[in-house]
């Protein structure tokens, strides 16, 4: 399960470093190719929503099936920092979950942004030279 996680990790990062690209100012001259790159690249990255959710839903059955300790005497103290430790890397995995979510849903909102200013700066181009 590791490497699934390893996985979300760089996808979120690589999401995280393209929308502070696009988003970085005196990159005007790169820009229209950074913005060719991630629109080719917004459908493959749009597979880590269903990726989320499966892991989301592994984290569920990892809780849910997780041994109960009802009464300080049932379980070691070895038990209960196996516990702790499973419940620290779920809250964890979460906030990949969620980060991995939010840079996707940021950087879909910033590339359609940047594409319809600059549509919008071709638009005021083209009246300024009718004019």
């Amino acid at each position: 399960m590791a490497l699934e996680w390893v996985v979300l990790g760089y996808a979120a990062g690589a999401e995280a470093i393209m929308v502070l690209l696009l988003t970085l100012p005196g990159l005007h001259h790169l820009q229209k190719g950074l913005v060719s790159v991630t629109r080719n690249l917004l459908k493959p990255f749009l597979s880590v929503v269903p990726f989320c959710l499966f892991l989301l839903m592994d984290i569920y059955w990892k809780y849910e099936t997780r041994p109960s300790c009802e009464s300080p005497e049932s379980c070691t103290p070895t038990d209960h920092l196996r516990h702790q430790k499973s419940i620290m890397k779920s809250q964890r995995n979460a906030l990949l979950i969620a980060s991995a979510l939010i840079f996707y849903w940021l950087l879909y909102s910033v590339t359609q942004l940047v594409v319809r200013v600059d549509q919008l700066n071709q638009r005021i181009d083209k009246l300024k030279s009718q004019d």
